[in-house]
């Protein structure tokens, strides 16, 4: 084989296309990928313009404390916890899991929806975004244990690392065109009205899923190993699993930022709404240069050590978000650059994780294992939600961030001893299950 081919395999392996293939963008002239790329584009967008109105709701309209905002994080992300597994099995068995996806963006548009409706009788209460919040994120965790088999059906093994990089890139456009867009709704029609735009966005997912043409993976036969199939899977091979503790550690820790920032920038810095917004948007502008860097990060040094540089990317910035202190041009500035920082570096974990996972992950097992994975990352997060309300509560908002600062980025010590440093390529066939 010439030294060109060799370099080709290599790169292959590694998840890239060799610096002589097709490029990145070429994906999306794949029809297939395209309308995958275009669904998860449009609903990312309106999941940020979410993120934003209904803490903003929470704390302008129904003057919600530490407490309740640990709840309302807690509501949403409770699902994820409780359902990511039983969600995986069940996805696993099915043959056609993008219907799934189809009927979890609809059921999350009338979800959303409901909350301007109510706000418009004049019945919102923070019950009612409690029980919202719960049932998007029910429908969230069905999406997301469905989505990685649609996802390999419409990609190319040897394309994951491309692949993964553009859905970064749109999460990373939607992160600064949401907060933004729904910091300026929210000034000009009111937390609740902001969210129609979100609500239209899951519909515009569904159209999309829709119309996508791919024969997905076959349903894994019904055996006895059930629901625990992942969580054994994971057990039993060392380097995801440690590499899954380290995701659980550094989610639960990163929750207490999540939990308590638009009540920490609005109460005690004093930020405005479009303040807020401007500063959240900055994360999707370091995200996209993460996204675009990732792969070439991945080419030159490996996969392994692109997932430990990102989790240091993404944990160091944080550290900066409770240093925010003083006059309003310094505190604007560390959070942006806390922001920046931040977003890139999430932007390298996530490409560089994700495409490992896909490639280790057995087919037959693909949905149970992401569901452990999913509770790894998700599921966690109602328990930091609660932790940081309360601890936000007993010792203040300047203190349980520094906590949660300190935790994220000593997450990286599980990854370090996972070995996952020392793989260097993507395997050219998954981990046997187990």
């Amino acid at each position: 084989m010439s030294k060109a081919g060799m370099g080709m395999r290599a790169a292959r392996r590694r998840g890239g296309n060799g610096g002589d293939g097709p490029p990145r963008t070429g994906l999306l002239r794949e029809r297939g990928f395209r309308l995958y790329w275009t669904a998860q584009s449009t609903s990312l967008v309106g999941d940020e313009i979410n993120i934003l109105a209904i803490p903003l709701a929470a704390v302008l309209l129904l003057d919600a404390g530490a407490t309740e905002m640990g709840w309302l994080t807690a509501a949403a992300l409770l699902p994820s916890l409780l359902l990511s597994i039983p969600g995986g099995a069940w996805a696993d068995r099915q043959t056609d899991r993008r219907r799934a996806m189809i009927v979890a963006d609809v059921g999350r548009f009338a979800a959303v929806a409901s909350v301007p409706l109510a706000y418009a009788f004049g019945t919102l209460t923070m019950t009612h975004l409690y029980v919202t919040e719960f049932v998007v994120g029910a429908l969230t965790v069905l999406f997301r244990v469905c989505q990685h088999h649609v996802y390999a059906s419409v990609v190319a093994p040897e394309r994951y690392v491309d692949a993964n990089a553009l859905l970064s890139g749109s999460r990373s456009t939607a992160s600064v065109a949401g907060p933004s867009t729904g910091g300026a709704l929210v000034q000009a029609l009111s937390a609740p009205f902001a969210l129609l735009v979100d609500a239209a966005t899951y519909l515009v997912s569904a159209v999309c899923l829709g119309r996508i043409e791919a024969r997905e993976a076959p349903p894994a036969p019904r055996d006895r190993r059930g629901l625990a199939a992942g969580l054994r899977w994971v057990r039993a091979h060392r380097t995801p699993g440690l590499l899954l503790a380290g995701v659980a550690m550094l989610s639960l820790c990163h929750t207490f930022l999540l939990t308590l920032y638009v009540l920490y920038g609005a109460t005690e810095l004093g930020l405005t709404a479009g303040a807020l917004g401007m500063v959240v948007a900055a994360a999707g502008l370091g995200g996209l240069a993460g996204a675009w860097a990732a792969p070439c990060v991945v080419r030159r040094i490996g996969i392994g050590p692109s997932i430990v540089t990102g989790f240091l990317w993404f944990s160091l910035p944080v550290m900066l978000v409770p240093l925010a202190e003083g006059p309003e041009l310094w505190v604007i500035a560390a959070l942006l650059a806390a922001q920046l920082g931040a977003g890139s570096g999430v932007a390298v974990l996530d490409i560089s994780t994700n495409s490992y996972l896909i490639a280790v992950i057995p087919e037959t097992l693909r949905s149970r294992v992401m569901g452990v994975v999913q509770t790894a990352n998700f599921g966690v997060r109602p328990i930091g939600a609660v932790l940081a309300g309360t601890l936000g509560t007993a010792l203040g908002l300047r203190p349980t961030l520094w906590i949660g600062t300190m935790g994220a980025v000593l997450s990286v010590l599980w990854v370090i001893a996972s070995g996952i440093r020392h793989v260097r390529e993507l395997p050219e066939n998954a981990v046997a299950a187990s």
